[in-house]
């Protein structure tokens, strides 16, 4: 529409307009007008970012008509000052002018002088100016500020220019648009990530969780949870679900809600699993999804784990020193096959458990084994759960890691104000 608009009033003829921008007398081709447009049009709005826009507009004014060139943003009735300024600041004109023509100015018609957007602003003493509105539809986004010495500007400069005006406005409204959108995913993004539970007190915890890359996604299919039991003991979760992005965050939404109702009956680990197995693959549309499951119980020194299809945790020692536990891995939930097995191991005061999804330690091409060798070697000396973690995500590079990572670590915290039973079980906790 804005390039039919702009033809249809170059086929008339207007007296005095057949000079370049930069008054020196030279005729101007219409087909050397039409390539300077197309190009200047065509670097406008290569992203989605609004600022972006703005400053390729800006430039590309330059370019065509010298001089300076700025943007107003207008938002509701609110306006900006002077935005994405290229070229000399001191030719633009003054604000309060530019402010005034903002809030007024409207879309011209085809067939009249295109007011009020070549103007002689008060003062501005041979330094002429040109408004062209933002406008994409019904919607209003600011105006297009360009000024410069000398010649004023043409009505064939200013259907050029406003032509580029409306362009970038095109691109302003879809980068809102694409904003709005993106708010909204990444608020219900975080209402899907949910903070796992509380741990017993006899349990120090922390969790890591990393969206892959730079991805505006917020959260997909990892997760971790953690789910108090009776007489002390509390479950550790991590999960996977296969794919990325918000689809995927919403399966693990449901993951979370079936594992946290299905333990709360203080099951064994696989028979958890077993159940979480049986409702997922009732449900055709569900992605599967790998889990690990480690009941500690801190009171017994003791830590049972099961898997579904998920790699194993690693148990840091006294010594700093960091070795995988192994695991019966059984197939990922939502396939229905069943088949989960638990197996049991001594986890001591001083000891402690990591789990994590397979982000953490998987990289393009490698085998996994080399991949769990790179996270077995990593040796520590006397650090928290925090610290543990820091160390781990730094040392594996996971923030530039090609998957989301979920990451978990978990101590036994002794409890001197807690009773003890004769068999040395601590009493069930708060």
């Amino acid at each position: 529409m804005g390039v039919a608009r702009w033809i249809q009033a170059r086929r008339r003829h207007v007296p005095g307009d057949s000079h370049r921008a930069d008054g020196a007398g030279e005729p101007e081709g219409e087909e050397v007008r039409l390539t300077g447009l197309r190009a200047a049009a065509g670097a406008i709005g290569t992203t989605l970012d609004e600022e972006t826009t703005c400053f390729e507009l800006t430039r590309a004014v330059v370019r065509l008509a010298g001089g300076a060139a700025a943007v107003m943003r207008r938002t509701g009735k609110t306006v900006s000052g002077y935005e994405a300024i290229a070229g000399d600041p001191d030719v633009l004109p003054d604000v309060r002018w530019a402010t005034a023509v903002a809030l007024e100015a409207g879309t011209p018609a085809v067939d009249r002088q295109p007011e009020p957007w070549i103007e002689q602003p008060p003062g501005s003493r041979g330094r002429p100016a040109l408004c062209a509105p933002l406008t994409s539809g019904d919607d209003q986004y600011g105006v297009l500020v360009a000024g410069r010495h000398g010649a004023r500007f043409t009505r064939s400069e200013a259907e050029r220019l406003a032509l580029l005006a409306e362009r970038a406005a095109s691109h302003i409204r879809h980068a809102r648009a694409y904003d709005l959108v993106s708010q909204t995913a990444g608020d219900l993004q975080r209402a899907l990530l949910a903070e796992p539970g509380r741990p017993h007190p006899n349990l120090d915890v922390a969790i890591r969780y990393l969206p892959a890359g730079s991805s505006r996604v917020l959260v997909g299919g990892d997760w971790c949870e953690t789910v108090r039991l009776h007489f002390g003991r509390t479950l550790l979760v991590v999960g996977d679900v296969m794919g990325h992005g918000l689809e995927a965050a919403v399966d693990m939404s449901a993951y979370r809600s079936s594992l946290r109702y299905i333990a709360s009956s203080d099951l064994p680990p696989h028979r958890v699993l077993r159940q979480m197995d049986d409702i997922a693959a009732g449900e055709a549309e569900r992605r599967p999804a790998t889990c690990l499951l480690a009941r500690i119980d801190p009171g017994r020194g003791q830590v049972t784990l099961a898997s579904a299809g998920h790699l194993p945790p690693v148990l840091i020692g006294g010594d700093g020193r960091t070795t995988p536990l192994p695991v019966p891995v059984g197939p990922p939930l939502g396939t229905g096959f069943g088949g989960y097995e638990s197996a049991t191991h001594q986890l001591a005061p001083d000891q402690t458990l990591v789990l994590f999804t397979d982000g953490l330690v998987e990289r393009r091409g490698e085998d996994i084994d080399t991949s769990m060798a790179r996270l077995s070697a990593l040796r520590f000396t006397g650090h928290g759960v925090d610290e543990v973690l820091d160390t781990i995500l730094t040392n594996l590079d996971a923030r530039h890691a090609e998957d989301d990572v979920a990451v978990l670590a978990a101590r036994p915290r002794p409890r001197r104000d807690s009773a003890e039973l004769e068999d040395g079980v601590e009493v069930m906790g708060s």
